[in-house]
């Protein structure tokens, strides 16, 4: 994920539009998929259309050293380079509704971590309902293989320095305002039954694999 360089592309969802429902309808993931995320990758595009020496890096480097790159570019990469991000993370951690389970390495760390999937759950759940406003919750883990819950706000990322997100539930309301209006908890909730815990697998394996 996120390995290329300007110009970024929208890419493509990794299913059918329909492929989530009942948990997220047609309409929810076209608002989403190709409105919202579409311009944060138009916006991004444009923050560094003047930069020709930020155009090679990659997103997770833009993101990593926000503090080091020009600062009138700064907040415009935070924000949509942060939206890119998110948006391709999230849309890649969903799969049709199929009830999968945690598996492998990553399965042990969530009862290592959190003392069981339930409590995991009720975790991330709670991160997500309780987050003020626009924001993220977050599964991570550190460079010891350790998992965390997390927030953020807005488009801001988890510190890519520190962790390697594995799961992102996105708790902006265009995530799911079409379809649950305020019922944020009943998205979130049906959010747990989309997680394509393969990917997820991999991507923990992946990030300790790594640091190993």
């Amino acid at each position: 994920m996120n390995a290329e360089t300007y110009p970024f592309i929208v890419r493509p969802l990794p299913y059918e539009y329909d492929a989530l429902m009942p948990v997220l309808d047609e309409e929810t993931l076209h608002f989403h998929h190709d409105k919202h995320y579409k311009t944060y990758v138009d916006n991004l595009n444009s923050a560094l259309s003047d930069y020709p020496e930020l155009q090679k890096k990659s997103l997770k480097e833009l993101l990593s050293g926000i503090e080091r790159l020009p600062s009138q570019v700064q907040t415009p990469i935070r924000n949509n380079g942060g939206g890119v991000f998110n948006h391709e993370l999230y849309f890649d951690s969903m799969r049709s509704p199929a009830g999968q389970e945690p598996e492998g390495a990553l399965a042990e760390a969530i009862e290592r971590d959190f003392g069981s999937y339930r409590q995991w759950k009720d975790q991330m759940k709670q991160a997500g309902v309780s987050k003020f406003g626009s924001g993220w919750a977050w599964l991570v883990t550190d460079d010891k293989g350790k998992l965390s819950v997390l927030q953020t706000a807005n488009q801001d990322v988890p510190d890519l320095e520190e962790y390697t997100p594995i799961l992102p539930l996105d708790v902006w309301e265009h995530a799911y305002y079409l379809q649950y209006q305020n019922r944020r908890p009943d998205y979130a909730e049906g959010w747990f039954d989309l997680i394509n815990w393969r990917k997820a697998a991999k991507r923990y394996e992946d990030a300790i694999s790594r640091k190993s």
